[in-house]
């Protein structure tokens, strides 16, 4: 017998399934990309003396590899897909346990690249396996409870680096090494402790670019401009202008990962019952008052409590992946996933470079900015039709 990935089920353990492998998947890259995060702005500022211009460029080359992500497909004739994420993992492991031991300019945009290669390479290959191993009426609420799984490891390396920050006093690079370690011991059980799992559909082994996902490309396309923003600067503003500390920033991210943990599945399941659609105009509506107040915003508990709304609104973006699985060829998901990351690394390239330079001038111009995609992604979402299918992909603007 066969599971729906197209493993022999005889011929494994009972525990060593799909759905585990993307649990343990779930896990592992935020220990050390919430790491790596969690402690960036501090530790550029601390120790490399990063401005912003600094840190829109060191962002910017961050995400160059997301940019090349297209490039998945080519190596997929070499390596199967499920490899290919787990060293990827690995990657990402190695660039941030190595962090640390550069604290300067040149040092931290090479361990950077070399950690978002890792990054960018697995994330587009965990998402294409979600989708060509989940069901699509399951799809939703899984990939909710993969977001919760992930937010409550990241919740746990959060409350471990302020104790280790606030209590232990233990300096960045020993914490840097320990999360890049154990990421990289987990890379490797996964690749020792599971077998390979088939996929259902036979992928395409080549670029796909199709008119018809054309709504799927440009809300891709908004999600990483604006990401770009929160990521970039909405937690440089605490550090800069607010004065939080290491540890203050690693409360933020600790209530930020609680709200996702007990939320994340649960929104899954709302976007199953309300529909893309009506999911995806709630987020918009909500990052547009966000980033507009940030703008203006000159009260630190203020500034953070619209960092923990703003942080809420990531799960409802489960809604583009399972509107585009719906409309997709199932043979085009591993392609379209590297495709997907590119289109959404095009702004991410620019923004923080360019952003970087605004910021210097006006803060508030950079999340005013933020607010403009934001409206430019409602725009979009209103045209994703209440039940997207292949041959329904939009309301208005359908091409064959």
């Amino acid at each position: 017998m066969q599971d729906k990935a197209g493993t022999a089920t005889g011929d494994r353990a009972s525990w060593q399934t799909p759905e585990l492998l993307l649990v343990l998947m779930s896990v592992a890259m935020p220990v050390a990309f919430s790491t790596w995060a969690a402690l960036l702005n501090n530790f550029v500022v601390e120790r490399a003396g990063f401005t912003g211009v600094e840190l829109g460029l060191l962002q910017s080359f961050r995400e160059v590899p997301g940019f090349l992500t297209f490039t998945m497909i080519f190596l997929l004739f070499y390596i199967r897909e499920q490899n290919f994420a787990v060293i990827s993992l690995l990657l990402l492991g190695v660039g941030v346990a190595s962090t640390g031991y550069f604290p300067s300019e040149l040092g931290l945009y090479t361990t950077t690249i070399l950690m978002s290669v890792g990054f960018h390479y697995f994330e587009a290959a965990k998402t294409s396996l979600s989708l060509q191993w989940l069901d699509k009426k399951r799809a939703p609420q899984v990939l909710g409870r993969l977001i919760s799984i992930g937010s409550l490891t990241s919740l746990g390396v959060y409350l471990v680096l302020w104790l280790m920050l606030e209590i232990a006093g233990i300096d960045y690079r020993w914490i840097y090494l320990l999360a890049g370690g154990l990421c990289t011991l987990l890379a490797v059980f996964m690749w020792r402790g599971f077998p390979y799992f088939s996929t259902p559909v036979e992928q395409t082994q080549k670029l796909i670019l199709r008119r018809r996902y054309w709504l799927y490309y440009a809300l891709t396309f908004f999600s990483g401009a604006r990401r770009q923003i929160f990521m970039v600067f909405a937690g440089f503003m605490m550090v800069e202008k607010f004065g939080y500390s290491a540890s203050d920033i690693v409360l933020l991210f600790l209530i930020n990962y609680a709200f996702n943990w007990l939320f994340a599945e649960k929104i899954g399941r709302l976007i199953g019952r309300i529909g893309e659609q009506r999911a995806l105009i709630i987020e918009y509506l909500g990052l547009i008052v966000v980033f507009t107040a940030y703008a203006f915003v000159e009260n630190a508990n203020v500034a953070a409590g619209l960092y923990i709304v703003d942080h809420m609104f990531f799960a409802l973006a489960i809604a583009v992946s399972t509107y585009f699985q719906k409309i997709a060829n199932p043979a085009d998901l591993a392609s379209s996933a590297g495709v997907s990351f590119t289109i959404n690394h095009i702004a991410a390239v620019v923004v923080p470079a360019v952003l970087g330079l605004v910021w210097v001038v006006s803060h508030s111009m950079v999340f005013l900015i933020g607010t403009l995609f934001a409206v430019a992604s409602l725009i979009l979402a209103t045209n994703v039709p209440e039940h997207p299918a292949a041959g329904n992909e939009v309301r208005l603007g359908r091409i064959a």
